[in-house]
């Protein structure tokens, strides 16, 4: 008898929705698994992990959960003492140490430009708290989020883009996952949120299983295949 395949629960990350992961899905779906794409409420840091840990506790057996751009900070957080998660894959994706945030991550090496392109609309949290939603501006979307997607796709992005409150990418993590559990780590080198160098440094800190492509930080939509494999990969190597 087969082992059984573990579900693969994906989390999107910023100015993105769950429909990034679609070829993403289709790969593996081919290759027979269970997958999940959750929905990230990118509201804060501490319950947007809570959220996906819920999500991830309601799962029978294994699980290989994936994070793409501030969802690796969020799966980072939520897989921590589960034990059900027997590997992490990271798709140009934050891998934060305890107490670090994606604004600190972001800023550690030169490259990106992605504050330049933010449009922040101001909110306030069911709490009372007032925050700013941030936006990619959708002109300079493409160029910014993904250059190697054909333009007529990252229109429609940038227009469906869910926005993520400045408070979510300033909160500090918890005691991060990647450093119990095995970890892939996809680097995007042409990456205009995250720098390539930025990639690497927490992927070398992890010592998880590195993944090269040329690739804008859109990797799931513009190199699914790619992604797919690595986290077949995960899957594959912690049966």
């Amino acid at each position: 008898m087969s082992a059984q395949k573990p579900t693969i629960v994906l989390v999107h990350g910023a100015f993105a929705d769950s429909s990034s992961w679609n070829g993403v899905v289709d790969k593996l779906k081919s290759h027979g698994y269970p997958v999940v794409a959750a929905s990230n409420p990118l509201r804060g840091l501490t319950s947007d992990a809570a959220h996906v840990r819920q999500l991830v506790s309601s799962i029978d057996g294994p699980v290989v959960l994936a994070g793409h751009s501030y969802g690796g900070s969020v799966i980072s957080n939520a897989a921590t003492g589960l034990d059900n998660v027997k590997a992490l894959v990271f798709a140009a994706a934050f891998l934060p140490e305890e107490g670090e945030s994606a604004v600190t991550l972001s800023g550690k090496f030169p490259g990106s430009t992605l504050g330049e392109a933010l449009r922040p609309v101001p909110v306030t949290l069911p709490n009372g708290s007032q925050v700013a939603d941030l936006y990619i501006e959708q002109s300079k979307f493409h160029a910014q989020f993904a250059a190697d997607v054909p333009e007529e796709t990252t229109t429609i992005m940038a227009s469906t883009q869910r926005p993520v409150t400045d408070a979510a990418l300033a909160e500090g993590a918890s005691a991060p996952a990647w450093k119990s559990i095995p970890s892939w780590v996809v680097v995007a080198t042409e990456d205009q949120n995250i720098p390539h160098q930025t990639q690497i440094f927490m992927a070398e800190r992890a010592k998880a299983t590195v993944v090269t492509v040329t690739s804008s930080h859109a990797v799931s939509v513009s190199r699914p295949g790619d992604v797919a494999r690595a986290i077949n990969e995960a899957a594959q190597a912690t049966a």
